[in-house]
């Protein structure tokens, strides 16, 4: 079985270039996946695709069964999770349609379904969460980066917020004070259950507009805008892929 799964969000609802062998419907003790294991062959390599909000992009960021997606993968063998995520940049070095390899979380998220450990227990389980991502595999995201020349920021906070509505300029004012260099909102539960599941972890952030505030100030943000950005952002990171997928 193949031991890398890449989680698309939006903007990436299907990974072109992977060769598709087929199609697996799975079923877990916490609900149905967001769709439907697509295992190809990418780069020579076997791995697996899953749409984090659905093929046809219709589960909202708060709604998408991240324990079910993960549980998923790991039931399969996955080991190692390249999660795609579209964010908003709130460092004035981070414009729309860059790639970030972020190497920090803060969850400002709530009610979301957040572990697999709370039920049946024999003990209370915690897990390290120092830091959320794998550092072998965001080194390798970024060495993929810089072998095919794309511009990557290396490091980064991830603040992820609940959704689906984007955020007032007084929350990114908020956010950026404690530390946020990016905003989304898809980044949390999905790094911590896999961290729960000893699986290896990282997130290739593309950032799709500025957070709102930022930029030119006071503009509003359109998904006109979004939709733009993404799709020179995406073809990045489909660039990207294909040359990781050869280093792992």
């Amino acid at each position: 079985m193949p031991e890398l799964a890449i989680i698309g969000g939006t903007g990436l609802t299907a990974l072109e270039g992977l060769q598709i062998t087929r199609r697996e419907v799975m079923h877990t003790p916490y609900g149905e996946p967001s769709g439907p294991l697509t295992h190809g062959v990418l780069s020579g390599k076997e791995v697996i695709f899953l749409a984090r909000h659905g093929y046809g992009h219709t589960i909202p960021p708060h709604r998408i069964n991240y324990r079910a997606n993960i549980w998923a993968l790991n039931e399969i063998g996955v080991r190692r999770v390249v999660a795609v995520a579209a964010v908003g940049g709130i460092h004035a070095d981070l414009p729309p349609g860059r790639l970030v390899m972020p190497e920090q979380i803060i969850d400002y998220t709530w009610g979301r379904a957040s572990t697999f450990y709370e039920e049946g227990l024999t003990h209370v389980t915690h897990i390290d969460f120092t830091y959320p991502y794998n550092a072998e595999l965001r080194a390798l995201m970024i060495r993929g980066c810089r072998e095919v020349g794309i511009d990557a920021c290396d490091g980064g906070v991830y603040g992820i917020t609940q959704g689906p509505r984007l955020e007032t300029v007084a929350e990114i004012d908020r956010m950026e004070r404690d530390g946020c260099t990016i905003v989304g909102m898809t980044g949390m539960p999905e790094a911590a259950l896999a961290r729960e599941l000893d699986m290896e972890y990282a997130v290739c952030a593309v950032i799709a507009n500025w957070a709102a505030g930022r930029g030119d100030a006071g503009e509003i943000i359109s998904m006109e805008e979004i939709e733009r950005n993404l799709a020179a952002g995406m073809e990045r990171v489909r660039t990207m892929l294909t040359r990781l997928v050869p280093l792992l």
